[in-house]
């Protein structure tokens, strides 16, 4: 099945962080990256622009399974959590997993903000147009600017 996760860094070395999520999530599965975008924060906490990408597996991990690997590529990169919606090295959201739905205490699929959201529509749109309806597009919030691909940028 196919599941599309959201990959945003803003302290230290956006790149190699991103870089290095990509190895823990994609586990020897089938990826494609979108484009890194560079995007405003979001609530309200003074920080650094963000550096986003989305990325589509295929996979046979179920949401519950993604969650964990998600977290070990945030702690890979040093992931805090000391302040919401604070800078990180690294955060990583679970959007979609195939027609899963899933809603605990861990975690909600389709991720409940995903509409919202343009630094994460914008390059789920570069990927699979056929989710982001223009709609979407046009009332998501926040800035979202193309800077290359995680190959070009250094």
């Amino acid at each position: 099945m196919r599941a599309y996760l959201s990959l945003g860094s803003n302290v230290g070395d956006r790149r190699a962080h991103l870089a290095g999520a990509l190895a823990t999530l994609a586990a020897s599965e089938p990826v494609r990256v979108s484009s890194v975008y560079v995007t405003e924060p979001v609530g309200g906490v003074a920080q650094d622009d963000f550096w986003n990408v989305v990325v589509e597996l295929e996979t046979t991990a179920d949401a519950h399974e993604l969650l964990a690997r998600a977290r070990r590529a945030e702690a890979a990169a040093g992931r805090t959590r000391e302040v919401r919606w604070g800078p990180r090295t690294l955060d990583v959201d679970v959007l979609l997993v195939g027609d899963q739905a899933v809603d605990d205490d861990e975690l909600t699929v389709p991720h409940p903000r995903l509409a919202e959201r343009a630094f994460v529509l914008v390059p789920l749109a570069e990927l699979a147009p056929e989710l982001v309806t223009d709609a979407q597009l046009a009332a998501a919030v926040g800035r979202v600017e193309r800077l290359g691909t995680l190959e070009t940028l250094r």
